[in-house]
């Protein structure tokens, strides 16, 4: 995992915490905040997995070269 997944998992549930927070107080400008929040991570996250399957598609067709 690298760095942008963790970073992208911990805004996501950091958003789904201040959804859920803002859900339970009927502020609805902390559920929009937190759900803004959750949509970056999850992009981010997905970011940082598809970079990382980049690379790992990059490593094996050097060891594949090298042979």
């Amino acid at each position: 995992m690298n760095r942008d997944e963790l970073q992208g998992k911990k805004e996501n549930v950091k958003g789904r915490i201040k959804e859920a927070v803002g859900a339970l107080t009927g502020n609805k400008d902390l559920e929009s905040e937190g759900a803004n929040e959750r949509a970056e991570g999850v992009a981010q996250e997905q970011i940082g997995r598809a970079s990382r399957k980049v690379g790992e598609a990059i490593e094996n067709l050097g060891r594949k070269i090298k042979g």
